[in-house]
């Protein structure tokens, strides 16, 4: 049954024992070119504010950034990190990038200096996209002559020791997600209708992967909001025609909460996806409601996996929320240590979109990469229909609203404060961001650290999405097991949360 949920046709299986999608392009640059040849004319980016930019346009655009990089010194297979807002100027250096054969490192720009600084570093990027600074720009050049099997970007994780890990991103991963895109929101293999709202970071692989790319290759127009405001978001749905809206819970909660909303004409959407966060089915009802003439749907990935790797169809949304849906067409799926009491275990995945590993970190690649088989970190079970359900999070992940929070990172930097004995950060449920940061800490013996100064010193070191908005103070040692590990469980339901601190 799970196989029947989206198209299943055009698939093949390779002697690796991976399903790939078959009459796939052979590189994202060749893909932009069919796009750009069958219809130059035709819009593919809206800027919000800003330009618009046909598909013509783009290639002879990117064309130059890819001059521009080569001018530079830069050759196919070398980095060049992205550390531009969403925009314009951040779709053309990606595609810059591609048209140069360079690797594109994009750069989380909530990052504080040196968060972003060992990314650029790490990746080894001779040049960096910087944001007040013209992009490159030079005769046009195309490498084109690029293989599915070749690196084209690395997107950097979180990581649970303070060191994120860069996930590289071939032009097979990214083509194989576009193909996943187009299946699970059932769309045709054309369409110039489509207009997508990118209001999620570029940065992020929904944004980039799930977004961008896929809008591109049919041939439909993503407009692109440099920042969000719910204001905006509604009045540009509207402007723009927007066929295609894909967020956080927390953002669709927000829109449809405002007293603007009755009155806003969204009889152009006609799929909205949500993911990146827990959500409450009440949410889902409420959702469907505002967008009657939408197919709403959940879908579930990693960076790991170029995005999609679960899509929970309109049909089962309602009563299935708690479920992340049914494996895309190309994905295998299986539980690593299952436990036949529970039926829950690691959730395993094998597909073409799967990334080649964590660059530069090849222990970490031994690790999660095994046998074919990613290890995702999550633990799941998956019930008689096939649907998925994630339960926990192996290493006491936090998911801020779709963003990734490391409790083992924001306790490194509280383990800094000269008062702060021990400290445990977990996971604080909110109905509309899904989790929050909450931070327990142990004073040291005469000490009394206060709330506002724990989150000053994490605001200096820490992305801010990372930063507690609960902090308790206890005076008895934090709870551990024999092998003394911190029982995060007890001490999250031990806590009178209260309301968050900002």
């Amino acid at each position: 049954m799970a196989r029947e949920q989206f198209d299943p046709s055009g698939l093949e299986r390779g002697p690796d024992g991976i399903k790939r999608y078959t009459g796939r392009p052979p590189s994202l640059t060749a893909m932009l070119r069919r796009s750009v040849d069958r219809a130059p004319d035709d819009e593919a980016i809206v800027e919000v504010g800003g330009e618009r930019v046909s598909y013509r346009e783009l290639w002879d655009r990117a064309s130059r950034v890819a001059g521009g990089l080569r001018a530079a010194g830069l050759r196919p297979g070398d980095r060049a990190a992205i550390r531009l807002g969403n925009g314009l100027a951040w779709v053309l250096a990606f595609w810059g990038c591609q048209l140069a054969g360079v690797v594109a490192v994009p750069v989380n720009t909530r990052l504080t200096d040196g968060e972003a600084d060992y990314v650029v570093t790490d990746s080894g990027a001779s040049y960096v996209f910087r944001p007040g600074e013209p992009l490159p720009d030079a005769g046009p050049h195309a490498v084109e002559n690029l293989a599915r099997d070749d690196l084209a970007a690395i997107f950097y994780t979180s990581g649970t020791t303070g060191f994120p890990k860069g996930a590289m991103t071939t032009h097979g991963n990214f083509l194989a997600n576009c193909e996943t895109v187009r299946r699970v929101m059932r769309l045709p293999g054309s369409d110039t209708a489509l207009r997508n709202l990118v209001s999620v970071p570029l940065f992020h692989v929904t944004g980039c992967n799930s977004q961008l790319l896929p809008t591109l290759e049919l041939g439909g127009a993503t407009v692109v909001m440099p920042q969000f405001e719910v204001g905006e978001f509604l009045r540009t749905t509207v402007e723009e025609r927007i066929s295609v809206l894909i967020s956080v819970p927390a953002i669709y909660w927000l829109a449809i909460s405002q007293p603007a909303f009755a009155d806003t004409d969204v009889t152009s959407v006609t799929r909205v996806l949500y993911g990146g966060a827990p959500i409450a089915p009440e949410l889902v009802r409420r959702i469907k409601r505002a967008f009657p003439g939408a197919r709403v749907s959940n879908a579930f990935g990693l960076t790991e996996t170029a995005s999609v790797t679960t899509c929970l169809p309109h049909e089962y949304a309602s009563e299935h929320a708690d479920s992340v849906g049914f494996p895309a067409p190309v994905v295998d799926l299986d539980l690593f240590e299952r436990d036949p009491r529970t039926g829950v275990g690691e959730l395993l995945v094998r597909a073409p979109n799967v990334v080649a590993g964590y660059w530069n970190k090849p222990e970490a690649t031994r690790d999660t990469f095994v046998d074919g088989w990613l290890h995702t970190g999550d633990l799941a079970r998956i019930d008689g229909q096939g649907l998925v359900y994630v339960v926990d999070r192996v290493k006491d992940m936090i998911n801020r609203g779709g963003e990734n929070v490391y409790s083992v990172e924001v306790e490194n930097v509280l383990a800094t404060h000269p008062a702060v004995f021990e400290a445990a950060v977990v996971g604080v449920p909110d109905e509309v961001m899904g989790e929050k940061v909450g931070a327990v800490i142990v004073p040291m013996p005469g000490q009394s650290p206060s709330a506002d100064d724990v989150v000053a010193l994490c605001r200096q070191q820490l992305a801010d999405f990372k930063v507690p908005q609960y902090v308790a103070v206890r005076r008895d040692p934090l709870p551990r097991n024999p092998g003394g590990k911190v029982l995060k469980p007890r001490v999250r339901d031990s806590v009178d949360w209260g309301d968050p601190l900002f």
